[in-house]
C-alpha cells in the first residue's frame, strides 16, 4: 500500500546497512589501527628480547674472512682481534669515513703494522647497512670466499645479517655480535637510552624486511676499497 513503509527481509537488510552509518567503519578502522599497534609492540619485545640474549660465541669457527661494519663502539677491535687471533684470512672494514686512513685505524685499534698492511681492507664506499652489504658481497666474490664472519654490534645483527644474505645467499655467514651493554634478562627495560636504539633499530629492520619484496640490487661492479699495501 502507497504510504506504507515497505515490510520483509529486503528492508530489514536495508534498516540494518543504515543504521551502520559512518561511525560503523570509523569503529572498525579504530580497532584495526589498535590491533597493529598491538602487533608492532609484542614485535619490538620479541626483537629486544632476542637481542638481549645475543653474545659474542665462546668458540668461534675459523672462516676464509672477516668483516666489520663500521658504526659502533669496539666493532673494529673485535674484527682485528679474530684476525690476530687466526680466526679469518682477511678482514674487510665496511663504510670507512673517507677522510679516515689506514694507520688511523691501526693507531686507534692498536693493531700491528704488519698484521694491516697484508691483510686489512677498506672500504670507504658504503654510507649505510645496504652500502654496506653491497660492498662486502663484492668483496666476498672478488676474493672468491666462501665463509665470512660477519662482526657488529647485538642491536645491529639481525638487520646486518637480513642485508648480507640477500647478496650472499650461498656463503656460510657467522654472526659475531659485539656487546657493549648488557641487555639480557629484561634489563633494557630500565634504561631508556637502549629503549631508544632498539626501537630505531627494530623499525629499521621492519623497512629493511619491507624491502625483500623487491629484487636484490647487482653486485657485479668494481670493488671499492683500499687495498692492503697500497697507498694509505
Amino acid at each position: 500500500m502507497k504510504g506504507h513503509f515497505e515490510q520483509g527481509p529486503h528492508a530489514a537488510i536495508v534498516t540494518k546497512s543504515t543504521r551502520r552509518g559512518p561511525w560503523f567503519f570509523v569503529r572498525w578502522l579504530a580497532a584495526g589501527t589498535f590491533g597493529l599497534c598491538l602487533l608492532f609492540l609484542v614485535g619490538f619485545a620479541a626483537f629486544a628480547s632476542h637481542i638481549g640474549r645475543l653474545a659474542a660465541p665462546s668458540d668461534v669457527r675459523a672462516a676464509d674472512a672477516i668483516i666489520v661494519v663500521t658504526g659502533g663502539q669496539s666493532r673494529i677491535d673485535a674484527a682485528v682481534d679474530l684476525l690476530r687471533s687466526g680466526k679469518g684470512k682477511r678482514l674487510l672494514i665496511s663504510g670507512v669515513n673517507p677522510m679516515a686512513k689506514r694507520e688511523d685505524l691501526r693507531a686507534a685499534t692498536g693493531g700491528d703494522r704488519g698484521l694491516f698492511a697484508c691483510c686489512v681492507d677498506i672500504d670507504h664506499a658504503a654510507l649505510d647497512t645496504i652500502g654496506n652489504a653491497e660492498e662486502s658481497a663484492k668483496w666476498v666474490r672478488g676474493h672468491a670466499y666462501d665463509s665470512v664472519i660477519l662482526v657488529t654490534n647485538n642491536y645491529h645483527i639481525p638487520r646486518t645479517m637480513l642485508e648480507m644474505r640477500r647478496l650472499l645467499d650461498h656463503e656460510d655467514l657467522q654472526p659475531y655480535p659485539v656487546v657493549n651493554t648488557r641487555l639480557d634478562g629484561g634489563e633494557w627495560l630500565t634504561k631508556p637510552r637502549a629503549i631508544r636504539v632498539l626501537f630505531t633499530e627494530y623499525t629499521k629492520y621492519l623497512a629493511a624486511l619491507a624491502r625483500g619484496a623487491f629484487p636484490a640490487p647487482a653486485t657485479h661492479g668494481d670493488v671499492e676499497v683500499v687495498n692492503a699495501r697500497t697507498a694509505n
